[in-house]
C-alpha cells in the first residue's frame, strides 16, 4: 500500500529539471557575472556590519538568502525605487526578521547602485532612502551620541525590521508573526486590485516556518487562493540550536519531520524547488517560473542553501554569531573584496574593542566608517555592475507603470469608517437605539455596528473567527455581502475569512497585516480567554509597526486592527474556568503605549455604538472590545436615575453621582458587564431603599479616559474619590489599581479571585455567586465598606 497526497490545485516543479529540458530561459553569462560581483560586495558588507556592531545581527542567514533576494529586487519585483509608498507596487516582506542585517545591507547597496548609475531614481526626501551612512545606525538607539552617527544623521536601524525603514511595511521577527502578517498584505492587495493585484514576496527560512501560526497561515493562503503571494524559503537547515531543523531525506529532523517542499505542497501551494540556491541560473529561472504560474494558487520557491556560505563560519554557529571583532577570520572573509578593491579595512586594536575591557565606541565607529567607505569604493570601481543593476531598477519602474494598476471598481473605502463629520458617537443610527426592557447581546450589537461601518465603506471590514463566526456574532459583520468564505477566484466579495480553523495565532497575524495594507480593517474574534493571549504578539508587533512608520511620515494615522475578545468574563460560566477567564483584560488594558491600544469594556449593549465610534475616530493601532455571550436587558436609564449612555464616550463616567445636598456615603467603581448588571438589577435597588447616597462610576475604557485632558479626567473622576472608593470588577484585581488608590478601598474591592481560586462551571448567576460577585454579595460588601468608614 502506498501513500500519496490527495488531489491538489497546486504543482511541484524542480527548476534544475526544467533547465535541463530547456523549458525555461536561462540568463546570459554577463548578467550572472554582474550579480556574482555584486554578491561579493554584499557578503563582505554583511561581514563588516557584524564585525563593527559586535555580537549583533545574524550574518549566516543574511548571506545564505542574499542571492535570491538580489534577484527579487532587481529582476522580479515591479516597483519604483523613487516612490517607496506607491500603492500599486509589488512588496517585499522580510518575515525572517532576524535577517535584518541582510535587509539593511541590501537596501544600502541598492541606494549606492542608484547613486552611481541612476541618481534620478533616488527619492528626493532622504527619509525614504536607506543610505550607506545609515548603516552606522545598525542596532543603535536614537539616543546614540557617537560623532559619525550624528554627523551623517544616520537612521537608528532596529534589530529586527520595522516600517521606520523605507519599503518595510511590517514589524517582523517574532515567532512566525511575519509570515501571517505578510500574507495579510497579500490579502489586502488581492481584495483591492483583484486580477492585477500587486505581488507580495515574502522572505523566510525553514526555521521560521516551524511556529504553529505559520502552518495556519499557509493553510489560509492556499484555501483563499492568494495567487499574488510568493514565499521565498532559505532552506539552510540551521537555526540557533540545530543544524538539521527538518527531516532531510532519510535523516530525521531535530525539530520537524517535514521539509519545506512537503509542508507548502500540503497546504496547496505551488512549489518550485531550487536545488542550488547559490546558482544564479537556477534562481533567475525559478523566479521567472513563479511569476508565470497561472493556476490561481500561491507559490513557494524553496532554495537549498548553506547558512554562512563563504563567511568562514557555517550552520548554526553563524545564526546569531560570527567572527570576533577584527579577528583573522573576519579579514579572511574580506580578502576577496580587499584584493579586488585594493582597499584596506582598518584593523582596530582588539584590546580597545572588547566591551568587557572598556571598548571605545568612538574608535569602533571610525573603523566601521572606513570599512563602509571601502565598500562604497568597491562598488564605484564596479561601475559596469552598478550600471547593469541600475538599468534593472529602471526596468522595474517601467514594468510597474506598464501594469497600470488601479483599485477595482467598488474597492473598499476604509477612510469612510473614520469620518468624524458623518458619524456622531452620541447620536446613534436608529437601529442602535433600544427600547426599555429590550433583550439583545453585546456581541450581537458589536457585530451589527461593525456591519454598519462595513456597508458605509464598501466592504472595508473583513473578519475571521476561530470556528466561532456565529457564536461570537462575527457573521453579523458580513450581512448584506455574499455568504460564505472569501476566495479570490470564486467568492471575492465575501467579507468572512477562513484562516486555518481554530487558529487565533494566524487570525491575529493575518488580520493585522490586512489592516497594515491600508485599505481594510481586519477583525478577529474568539473567546477572550484565548485570543487576548494568542493575539498579543501580533497586536504588539502591529502597534510597533504603526508607531515606527511615523519615523518616515510623522503623524500618519494608525491603521486599526480589531481583536474581539468575545464570551468575556464570568458569564461564560457553563464552559468552565478554562473559557470563562477574568485574566484576559489585564493582558491588554494599559499594556501598550498611549494611543496604540484601546480596550472597550461595555456593560450595556447601548454603549457599543458610542464606544466603537469614538474609538474608530481616534484611530488606535488596535481596538480590543470585551463582550459577553448571554442576552442582556437594555434599560431606560433616566428611570434608574443613571447617566445617559452617551456619557460612556469619556471611558470612565459617573453612572450616578451622589446628591450634593446630602452627605456622600461612598464611591463605587464598576468594571465588566456581569458585575455591572448584578449591581444595577440587584444591589442598587437595595442600596437606594436603604437611603445610601453614592457615587457610582463605570470603567468602559481606560484608554479612552486617558485620551482626555488631565483637567477633564480630574473633573470626571477626581483623585479624592479614587482615594475613598472601592471597586467591583469581573476582571482581575490589578485592573482596578488605578481607580482605587487607598489600602482600605483595595481591601474592599471585589474581583473573581478574591476567594483565592479559579471558579467552577455553571450558569452565569451561579458562577457570580461562587465568586461573591452576585448582587446580594455586592450589597453586603458595599454596606460593610460604608459602615466601616471613619
Amino acid at each position: 500500500m502506498t501513500f500519496n497526497f490527495g488531489p491538489r490545485r497546486a504543482v511541484v516543479v524542480n527548476i534544475e529539471d526544467e533547465i535541463k529540458r530547456g523549458s525555461v530561459k536561462t540568463a546570459p553569462q554577463n548578467e550572472i557575472d554582474s550579480f556574482e560581483s555584486f554578491d561579493l560586495v554584499y557578503r563582505s558588507l554583511c561581514a563588516i556590519m557584524y564585525n563593527y556592531v559586535p555580537g549583533s545581527g545574524h550574518p549566516g542567514g543574511s548571506i545564505s538568502s542574499g542571492r535570491f533576494v538580489q534577484s527579487v529586487i532587481y529582476n522580479s519585483m515591479d516597483y519604483d525605487l523613487s516612490s517607496p509608498d506607491a500603492p500599486d507596487a509589488d512588496i517585499i516582506s522580510y518575515a525572517a526578521g532576524h535577517k535584518a542585517l541582510g535587509l539593511y545591507a541590501m537596501w544600502a547597496l541598492r541606494n549606492e547602485v542608484a547613486r552611481i548609475a541612476k541618481p534620478e531614481l533616488l527619492p528626493k526626501d532622504i527619509r525614504y532612502q536607506l543610505r550607506l551612512e545609515d548603516l552606522l545606525g545598525f542596532r543603535r538607539n536614537p539616543t546614540q551620541a557617537t560623532p559619525l552617527f550624528r554627523e551623517h544623521k544616520a537612521k537608528p536601524l532596529d534589530g529586527h525590521p520595522t516600517p521606520a525603514t523605507p519599503f518595510v511595511k511590517l514589524s517582523t521577527g517574532a515567532s512566525g508573526v511575519g509570515i501571517a502578517a505578510s500574507f495579510g498584505l497579500a490579502l489586502g492587495a488581492m481584495d483591492t486590485y483583484r486580477e492585477n493585484a500587486p505581488r507580495v514576496h515574502v522572505i523566510e527560512g525553514e526555521g521560521g516556518m516551524t511556529p504553529g501560526r505559520v502552518s495556519e497561515s499557509l493553510a489560509s493562503a492556499g484555501t483563499m487562493e492568494l495567487s499574488n503571494l510568493i514565499l521565498h524559503v532559505d532552506w539552510n537547515q540551521a537555526s540557533i540550536d540545530s543544524n538539521r531543523v527538518c527531516r532531510d531525506g532519510d535523516k530525521p529532523g531535530d525539530y520537524v519531520q517535514w521539509d519545506p517542499v512537503e509542508f507548502c505542497y500540503l497546504h496547496d501551494w505551488n512549489v518550485i524547488i531550487v536545488p542550488d540556491g547559490f546558482d544564479y541560473k537556477q534562481i533567475f529561472a525559478a523566479q521567472e517560473k513563479a511569476l508565470s504560474m497561472s493556476n490561481g494558487q500561491p507559490t513557494a520557491v524553496i532554495y537549498k542553501t548553506i547558512k554562512g556560505w563563504k563567511y568562514g563560519i557555517e550552520g548554526k554557529a553563524s545564526h546569531g554569531a560570527g567572527h570576533k571583532l577584527c579577528s583573522d577570520g573576519f579579514f579572511t572573509a574580506l580578502e576577496p573584496l580587499i584584493k579586488a578593491a585594493n582597499g584596506v579595512v582598518p584593523r582596530c586594536e582588539p584590546s580597545k574593542m572588547r566591551c568587557d575591557a572598556g571598548a571605545n565606541p568612538v574608535e569602533i565607529e571610525a573603523c566601521y566608517w572606513e570599512a563602509l567607505k571601502v565598500v562604497r569604493c568597491s562598488l564605484e570601481d564596479r561601475k559596469q555592475v552598478a550600471e547593469n543593476l541600475g538599468n534593472k531598477l529602471s526596468d522595474a519602474k517601467k514594468r510597474l507603470a506598464s501594469r497600470k494598476r488601479t483599485p477595482r471598481a467598488n474597492a473598499p473605502r476604509v477612510e469612510a469608517v473614520y469620518d468624524r463629520a458623518k458619524f456622531d458617537p452620541k447620536n446613534p443610527p436608529a437601529e442602535f437605539v433600544f427600547k426599555d426592557g429590550a433583550s439583545t447581546t453585546l456581541r450581537g450589537v458589536l457585530g451589527d455596528v461593525l456591519n454598519f461601518y462595513n456597508k458605509q465603506s464598501g466592504g472595508a471590514i473583513m473578519a475571521a473567527a476561530a470556528d466561532l463566526l456565529g457564536s461570537t456574532s462575527v457573521t453579523n459583520i458580513a450581512k448584506g455581502f455574499p455568504e460564505g468564505y472569501f476566495n479570490a477566484k470564486v467568492n471575492p466579495d465575501a467579507r468572512l475569512l477562513s484562516i486555518g480553523g481554530i487558529c487565533e495565532d494566524a487570525i491575529s497575524g493575518v488580520l493585522a497585516g490586512l489592516s497594515t495594507y491600508g485599505h481594510h480593517i481586519g477583525v478577529g474574534s474568539s473567546y477572550g480567554a484565548f485570543i487576548a493571549g494568542l493575539g498579543h504578539i501580533a497586536s504588539r508587533l502591529h502597534g510597533i509597526g504603526n508607531q515606527a512608520r511615523r519615523a518616515i511620515v510623522p503623524g500618519e494615522p494608525y491603521k486599526t486592527f480589531i481583536l474581539i475578545c468575545a464570551h468575556a468574563g464570568l458569564k461564560t460560566g457553563e464552559d468552565g474556568p478554562t473559557h470563562a477567564d477574568p485574566q484576559a483584560l489585564q493582558l491588554m488594558q494599559e499594556n501598550f503605549p498611549p494611543s496604540v491600544m484601546i480596550t472597550l469594556t461595555p456593560w450595556d449593549p447601548q454603549e457599543i455604538w458610542p464606544l466603537v465610534t469614538t474609538s474608530l475616530q481616534l484611530r488606535p493601532a488596535i481596538m480590543a472590545p470585551f463582550v459577553t455571550r448571554p442576552n442582556e436587558k437594555t434599560y431606560d436609564r433616566s428611570k434608574l436615575k443613571m447617566a445617559p449612555v452617551s456619557d460612556c464616550v469619556t471611558g470612565v463616567y459617573a453612572l450616578r453621582r451622589a446628591d450634593p445636598k446630602s452627605k456622600c456615603d461612598g464611591t463605587i467603581v464598576l468594571q465588566e458587564s456581569g458585575v455591572a448588571y448584578s449591581f444595577v438589577e440587584d444591589a442598587l435597588p437595595r442600596l437606594d431603599k436603604d437611603g445610601f447616597n453614592l457615587n457610582v462610576f463605570y470603567v468602559a475604557s481606560a484608554e479612552l479616559f486617558d485620551r482626555l485632558p488631565a483637567t477633564e479626567r480630574e473633573k470626571i473622576y477626581p483623585e479624592s474619590l479614587a482615594r475613598e472608593a472601592m471597586g467591583i470588577t469581573g476582571f482581575t484585581f490589578p485592573t482596578m489599581f488605578r481607580w482605587i488608590l487607598s489600602d482600605r478601598g483595595r481591601a474592599a474591592t471585589m474581583h473573581p479571585f478574591q476567594k483565592g481560586h479559579y471558579l467552577g462551571s455553571g450558569q452565569a448567576q451561579k458562577v457570580l455567586e461562587e465568586a461573591g460577585l452576585d448582587g446580594e454579595s455586592q450589597y453586603k460588601a458595599i454596606v460593610k465598606h460604608i459602615k466601616g468608614r471613619g
